[in-house]
């Protein structure tokens, strides 16, 4: 395996048209309550995100998206938002925000912050001055507030669902419902209401006149609803993307993908537009298709959409040509980057996920008692492989903190430590997203593996982690961490991300074999060793005899 390549970033706010930054990017997440405590309290700072600035130019990102750090009471871990304006003193202040920002841009590294525009929390001020409102009031005409039926109004107002389980809909006192399609404390915004829109334009020129580079829009397919609100229930399928309660089937779902949620990012568009540097927008649009998912980043709209029907892609090598192909064929058509990802805060982490033996839905998450349990072994070759594909292709990805560790997930989480409202809202049927959101280990050797000086972690980490620590894989040139900053120097020298892809024919059925630029990417998906051409080897997902390529491995190479 080579050793990285010394490179540079271009500099921030550097702007050209059809370069911008965000069509080659490699953004790293940080789920800042699981990346670093500076404070001892076992919960991830902006402190801990700026001490390790360092090790993230390391490896090679070109710029971090942060999950929620707003204040928040961390119903659903920030993602319940009570003022869109200010940090979470969990988190630090805003202070440490703009010296966090400062310091990542002193890198070379662009930051992204997220948006939650579907809901806020139920402490946000404005749905406090709602409920002490009266039905029909300017107050709640900012949420989804709805007359029951029945007669007394004593049912709710259709069947919609939560995506958490149990119903979309919670009665007040004074006998209105409202709608939240995750917890009972993430009241939906009414997005047809002119003073919600003005409120998220202040917002966003909230956090871009501080200097951020982007946005990641959380449940961006979700603001508008379908008038009339009529009833709906998901198709039950065997398929995870079909099952998919984030919209991710293909059934028409009247509070996911509507049409009239486009011309509120084409708002949001000319916003960015009015500040210099190339700021983003990326949206989470979970769409049953890529030509579906194309459509939120037409040139007026959004930059980047995550291609989760390449998440939810199985370990199989035509299955893999396809969504590519699809992905190289929707996104370009509409002047826009493919978006790879693999991993994510909401997924079951790829090093565990691609070694599963049963179906898994969307936000189910595995557990000690879930069917098909993953063999770390062979998710770890898979994981180390999938990566080595995704990094080759043209585009932007997006990586998730601690997979550059080849971390799994973790699945023998107590029940008593377990937090997402998934697990409660199902009495424990779904596990929920807790095991990809342990903390990250650092130091194998340190109180809470280096993630806490005091040891303390907001979630249990196992023992293993001492085993996959960034310290101890500093000192390993074959671990996943060298692999990755091998695969992202050696992406950035070849310019893969701004490169054509051309498939290669005649490696047999459970090859993917494609040549991007000078670098031609072989990986074997299948069970049997492959036959590699003649070529200088610059960086392979395991060590092999350079010949023949075993099962689950992936190789670039350049021709000699």
């Amino acid at each position: 395996m080579t050793s990285p390549l010394t490179s540079t970033l271009e500099p921030i706010g550097e702007s050209r048209p059809g370069s911008e930054w965000w069509r080659t990017a490699v953004i790293y997440q940080i789920y800042p309550r699981s990346f670093a405590d500076a404070d001892g309290d076992g919960i991830g700072d902006l402190a801990g995100i700026t001490a390790h600035l360092d090790d993230l130019a390391a490896l090679g990102v070109d710029a971090v998206w942060l999950s929620p750090f707003y204040r928040s009471p961390q119903k659903d871990a920030g993602y319940d938002v009570a003022d869109y304006c200010d940090v979470d003193p969990l988190f630090g202040t805003l202070a440490d925000f703009d010296d966090m920002l400062a310091r990542a841009h002193a890198h070379g590294i662009r930051v992204i912050v997220d948006l939650v525009p579907n809901h806020s929390s139920d402490q946000h001020a404005w749905f406090q001055e709602a409920l002490a409102a009266a039905p029909g009031s300017a107050a709640r005409a900012r949420y989804m507030f709805r007359d029951g039926q029945g007669e007394h109004g004593e049912l709710p107002p259709n069947n919609w669902e939560s995506v958490f389980g149990g119903p979309a809909w919670t009665r007040v006192p004074d006998g209105q419902w409202y709608l939240h399609l995750f917890d009972t404390s993430q009241p939906d915004f009414d997005w047809a209401n002119p003073e919600v829109q003005e409120e998220f334009r202040r917002i966003l020129r909230f956090w871009l006149d501080r200097g951020v580079d982007g946005f990641r829009v959380d449940v961006a397919h979700g603001l508008v609803k379908t008038d009339g609100l009529p009833d709906h229930l998901p198709t039950v399928d065997a398929d995870p993307l079909t099952a998919d309660s984030m919209g991710g089937g293909d059934e028409d779902v009247p509070y996911w993908g509507q049409d009239g949620v486009h011309e509120i990012y084409r708002d949001w568009n000319r916003v960015l537009a009015e500040y210099d540097g190339d700021r983003a927008l990326c949206a989470e649009a979970w769409l049953p298709t890529v030509d579906r998912t194309a459509l939120w980043v037409r040139p007026d709209e959004m930059h980047q959409a995550f291609n989760f029907p390449y998440l939810m892609t199985g370990w199989d090598a035509a299955e893999l040509r396809e969504v590519i192909s699809e992905s190289l064929r929707a996104f370009p058509a509409v002047g826009a980057p493919a978006t790879w990802v693999l991993s994510n805060h909401d997924v079951v982490r790829h090093a565990s996920r691609l070694a599963l033996t049963a179906e898994n839905p969307q936000g189910h998450g595995i557990g000690p008692d879930s069917p098909g349990q993953p063999i770390p072994e062979v998710g770890l070759r898979r994981a180390r492989a999938a990566t080595t594909i995704m990094l080759a292709l043209p585009g932007s990805a997006y990586v998730f903190q601690g997979e550059e560790l080849g971390l799994p997930e973790v699945i023998h989480l107590p029940d008593e430590t377990r937090q997402d409202p998934t697990w409660f809202r199902t009495d424990g049927e779904r596990y929920g997203r807790d095991g990809c959101r342990v903390p990250i280990p650092w130091v194998a050797d340190a109180p809470a593996y280096g993630f806490s000086p005091s040891g303390a972690s907001w979630l249990p980490q196992p023992e293993e982690w001492a085993t996959l620590a960034r310290s101890v894989q500093e000192a390993d040139p074959d671990s996943t961490l060298w692999l990755y900053r091998s695969l992202l120097a050696t992406r950035r020298a070849h310019a893969l991300g701004t490169g054509a892809l051309e498939w290669l024919t005649g490696y047999g059925d459970d090859v993917v074999a494609f040549r991007n630029g000078d670098v031609t990417v072989i990986a074997n998906l299948g069970s049997e060793p492959v036959d590699l051409p003649a070529g200088t080897l610059l960086v392979a997902s395991e060590e092999f005899d350079g010949t023949h390529l075993p099962a689950d491995t992936a190789v670039w190479l350049t021709a000699d």
